[in-house]
């Protein structure tokens, strides 16, 4: 444990800080959750109000140092893919792909 005041003080803001960004972190993380279930059933209508507040979210998360901008953006071009992937109608919902099996070797 630190000794000095000013490194007692830092102590007590990191503590502040992470439990702030944890609890943003955990924000995006279920909306991001929400989404990609919405997306799975195929439910439109939803998925279309979910995504509109998981952008949003995506978005106070960059302002808020919690995300990378180039982060975001990338979360954001892809589920905005997916989700017109659903409302065409032409794409599945896209599965997680089975994890490949090491070869042994001889």
């Amino acid at each position: 444990m630190a000794n000095h005041v000013s490194a007692l003080k830092r102590a007590r803001q990191t503590e502040k800080k992470t439990a702030v960004n944890r609890a943003n972190t955990t924000r995006v993380r279920t909306s991001l959750r929400a989404l990609r279930e919405a997306l799975a059933k195929g439910d439109i209508a939803a998925a279309q109000a979910q995504f509109r507040a998981t952008v949003s979210l995506l978005d106070k998360s960059v302002q808020k140092g919690v995300l990378h901008d180039n982060t975001a953006s990338r979360y954001k071009s892809r589920l905005n893919a997916r989700l017109k992937a659903v409302a065409s109608g032409t794409g599945a919902p896209k599965a997680a792909k089975p994890a490949k099996k090491a070869k042994a070797k001889a």
